[in-house]
C-alpha cells in the first residue's frame, strides 16, 4: 500500500507538471505519435521488465548546436541599428536571448550525450584516452591542492611557534619555515602548471571523444556565452574586438532635405530585411529544435504512462514483488529525472525563441513605422519641390509673356528675357538646394571651397559674364552696332553671355565692305585698357567726313567758302531729317547739351599752304553714296565755276574726320 501510494503520487504530479512544460496534451496520449512509440500493455500478474525505448539521432543533435550558434551570431550581429532609440533595448534583449538559447541547447546537449552514452556502445559509450587524461588531471590537482593546504597550515604553525621563541633559538625555526615556504611555492607552480594543461586540454577538445568531444568542441564557438577562455584569448574579448570594428551609426532620423530622408528610408529598409533574415532563422532554429524534442517527448510520455501501469496494478504482499516493483520504480525515476533534464531545456528554449521572435517581430513593427513617417515626409517634400518648381516656371512664362506684350524695344527686351533666365535659374538652384540638401554648414563650406576654385580657374569667363551687363546697359552694345575694338572695325551680329560676335569690315576709312570673316571677341575685352572699344552713341548712326581744298596764294577765300557750303548744304538737304531725328535721340539719351550736327567750314594753315575744310555728317550706311555725290558735285562745281577753279591748288579730298 504504501508503494502504490507513492506510486500514484509520482504519476499525478509528472503528468500535471512535466506534460504540460513539454508541450503534451491529455492524459499523455499523443494522436499524431505512431503506435510504436507507445509501450505495451502488461497485465496484473506481469511486472513491467523494460523501459521504454528512445531513439535519438548524434547527428541531429550536433545540428541543432550548430544551428543554435549560427543564430545567436546572427541574432548578436546580423542587424545594425538604425539610429531610432529602441534600437539598443531590441539589440539588447536578442543578444541576451540567443544567449540564453545557446546555453539551455548545450545544457540539454550534455545531458542527451549522457543518454546516448549509456545506450550506445562504441565511441559514444567508451571512455576515450582524453576522458583519461582529465581525470588524471583532476586528481592530480586536487592532491597538489591538498598538499598546498598542508603546508601552509604547517607554515602558520611555524610561523606562531617561532614568535613563541626566544630570540636565540629561533635560527632553525625560522630556516625550516623558508624550507616549507620554498616548497608551497613549488606547490603552486605545479599547480598552476596543472590548470593551465587542464584548460588547455579541454579548450582544445580533447577532453573526450565521440559525441561529448564534439559538443564540447562546438562549445568553444562560442567562448562568451558559455564560459571556456583560453590564455590567449580571454572570454568577450571577441565581441569587444567586432563592436570596435563596427562602431554605432549616427542617427539619420531626424536630418532634413530629401538626400537624408531617402538614406534614412534605404537604412530602415534595409534594417527590416536583416531582421526577416533572423527571424527565418529563428524559426528554422525552432523548428530544429522541436525535432529534436520530439524523441525525448514520446519517450517521457512512454515514461509516465508507464509509472501509472505499475501504480494501477494490484496490490500484492509477495515480497519478491514488491522488491521487484521497487526495482522498476527506482529504474523509471531515474529515467524520468535523465529525461526530464534533457526535455525540460529544449522546451525552454522553444520559449525563449518564441520570446525572440515576438522581440524581433516588435523591432521590425518599431522600424516600419518609423519607415511610413519617413517616406511620407519624402514624399511632402518631393510634392513641395514639384510645386515650387512649377510656381517658378508659371512665373517664368507670366515674365515671358509680359515682356513680349508690353516691351516693344527688341534690344530692351533681350535684357529683360536674359534677366529672366538668370532669375528663374537662380529660383530653381535655390529649390534644388533646400530641397535636397540636409547640412547646411557643410553645404556652406563646401560652397565656399568651390566658389573659391571656380574663381581662380574660371576667372575670364566670370569677368566676360560680369562685362556682359554692362554690354547690354543704358549705353552698351546692341546687334547692328558698327564698333571698333583691337583694331578691327564690323557690324555686331551676336552678343552672348561671354562672347560676342562682329562681322568683320575692311576699306580706306569711307567706304567699308564685309570680308566675309566673324571675329569673336570675349566680353572681358570690354575691361581691358590696351584695346578699347569704340561705338556710336545709343541711337545715332552717323558720323562726319570733309571736304578738303588747298587754296592758291592769290586766292579769294571768302566766296570759296561760301560756295563750297552751298554744295554741301544742297546735298545734306536730301538726308538732314534723319540726322536730326537721330540728334532728338540723343538729347532723350544723354543728359549734356549736345550741337545740332550741320555742314560748318574751317581755315587752316597746313605742309602745302592755306587749306580750306567743310565738315558734314553722313550717315553711316549711306556714307560711300553720299561721298560719291559730293565727289561728283565738287569737280562739277570746280569744272564750270573759272574763279573757284583759280582758287582752288591741286585735286580735292574727302575723308573721314575721326582721325584713329
Amino acid at each position: 500500500m504504501k508503494w502504490n501510494g507513492s506510486v500514484r503520487k509520482f504519476g499525478y504530479f509528472a503528468v500535471i507538471a512535466f506534460l504540460q512544460l513539454t508541450g503534451a496534451k491529455g492524459n499523455g496520449q499523443n494522436p499524431k505519435q505512431p503506435a510504436t512509440a507507445q509501450p505495451p500493455a502488461h497485465s496484473d500478474s506481469q511486472p513491467i521488465t523494460s523501459l521504454p525505448q528512445l531513439q535519438l539521432d548524434s547527428n541531429a543533435l550536433l545540428h541543432h548546436l550548430n544551428q543554435v550558434i549560427a543564430f545567436y551570431r546572427q541574432s548578436a550581429a546580423g542587424i545594425r541599428g538604425v539610429g531610432l532609440p529602441s534600437d539598443a533595448i531590441y539589440q539588447e534583449n536578442g543578444r541576451a536571448l540567443g544567449a540564453q538559447v545557446v546555453q539551455l541547447a548545450f545544457q540539454s546537449a550534455k545531458v542527451e550525450s549522457s543518454i546516448l552514452g549509456g545506450t550506445k556502445n562504441g565511441a559514444n559509450g567508451q571512455n576515450s584516452p582524453g576522458s583519461a587524461q582529465q581525470q588524471n588531471l583532476a586528481q592530480l590537482r586536487e592532491k597538489t591542492t591538498t598538499q598546498i593546504n598542508q603546508l601552509q597550515s604547517q607554515i602558520e604553525a611555524a610561523t606562531a611557534k617561532i614568535r613563541k621563541t626566544p630570540s636565540s633559538k629561533r635560527t632553525p625555526l625560522e630556516a625550516q619555515r623558508d624550507a616549507l615556504q620554498s616548497e608551497l611555492e613549488l606547490q603552486k607552480s605545479l599547480l598552476d602548471a596543472i590548470q593551465k594543461m587542464a584548460a588547455f586540454v579541454e579548450n582544445n577538445g580533447e577532453a573526450v571523444g565521440g559525441l561529448e568531444g564534439d559538443i564540447n568542441r562546438l562549445a568553444q564557438a562560442v567562448p562568451e556565452v558559455l564560459g571556456h577562455s583560453s590564455p590567449e584569448k580571454p572570454a568577450g574579448t571577441q565581441e569587444k574586438v567586432e563592436a570596435a570594428k563596427s562602431p554605432s551609426k549616427p542617427s539619420l532620423a531626424n536630418s532634413g532635405g530629401l538626400i537624408g530622408d531617402a538614406m534614412t528610408l534605404y537604412d530602415y529598409t534595409s534594417a527590416m530585411r536583416q531582421i526577416s533574415g533572423v527571424i527565418k532563422e529563428t524559426n528554422y532554429t525552432r523548428d530544429a529544435a522541436e525535432q529534436l524534442r520530439k524523441p525525448l517527448r514520446d519517450a517521457l510520455r512512454a515514461t509516465i504512462q508507464q509509472s501509472q501501469q505499475l501504480a494501477d496494478q494490484n496490490t500484492t504482499t509477495d515480497v519478491q514483488q514488491l522488491k521487484a516493483q521497487r526495482t522498476q520504480l527506482q529504474d523509471i525515476n531515474d529515467r524520468f529525472k535523465q529525461l526530464s533534464a534533457a526535455t525540460l531545456p529544449l522546451s525552454q528554449e522553444l520559449i525563449v525563441l518564441n520570446s525572440s521572435h515576438a522581440n524581433l517581430d516588435q523591432w521590425r513593427d518599431s522600424i516600419a513605422r518609423e519607415s511610413k513617417y519617413i517616406l511620407r515626409a519624402v514624399l511632402l517634400r518631393v510634392l513641395a519641390i514639384l510645386a515650387a518648381l512649377a510656381v517658378i516656371l508659371i512665373l517664368s512664362e507670366v515674365w515671358r509673356r509680359i515682356t513680349f506684350r508690353y516691351i516693344g524695344d527688341p534690344r530692351r527686351r533681350r535684357q529683360f528675357l536674359v534677366l529672366r533666365r538668370v532669375v528663374i535659374g537662380f529660383l530653381v538652384c535655390v529649390v534644388l538646394t533646400f530641397g535636397v540638401v540636409s547640412q547646411f554648414s557643410s553645404l556652406a563650406t563646401f560652397a565656399g571651397f568651390i566658389t573659391a576654385g571656380i574663381a581662380v580657374g574660371l576667372q575670364a569667363v566670370l569677368l566676360s559674364i560680369a562685362a556682359y551687363f554692362f554690354i547690354i546697359g543704358r549705353y552698351g552694345i546692341r546687334v547692328g552696332d558698327r564698333i571698333s575694338v583691337a583694331g578691327i572695325t564690323g557690324d555686331v551680329v551676336d552678343i552672348g553671355l561671354v562672347r560676342m560676335y562682329v562681322m568683320e569690315l575692311a576699306g580706306t576709312g569711307l567706304d567699308f565692305y564685309p570680308t566675309g570673316r566673324i571675329v569673336a571677341f570675349s566680353n572681358s575685352v570690354l575691361f581691358q585698357t590696351g584695346t578699347p572699344l569704340f561705338r556710336q552713341i545709343p541711337g545715332t548712326e552717323y558720323t562726319w567726313h570733309e571736304v578738303v581744298v588747298t587754296m592758291a596764294p592769290q586766292a579769294d577765300h571768302t566766296a570759296t567758302e561760301q560756295k563750297l557750303m552751298t554744295l554741301v548744304n544742297n546735298v545734306y538737304a536730301k538726308y538732314r531729317g534723319e540726322i536730326e531725328r537721330q540728334h532728338a535721340a540723343i538729347e532723350r539719351r544723354v543728359d549734356i547739351l549736345v550741337d545740332m550736327p550741320r555742314p560748318e567750314a574751317r581755315l587752316q594753315f597746313a605742309d602745302g599752304g592755306l587749306e580750306l575744310l567743310v565738315r558734314y555728317p553722313v550717315e553711316i550706311r549711306t556714307a560711300p553714296d553720299t561721298d560719291e555725290e559730293m565727289t561728283r558735285r565738287v569737280l562739277e562745281l570746280i569744272s564750270t565755276d573759272e574763279t573757284l577753279k583759280s582758287a582752288v591748288s591741286g585735286t580735292p579730298k574727302i575723308r573721314s574726320a575721326i582721325r584713329g
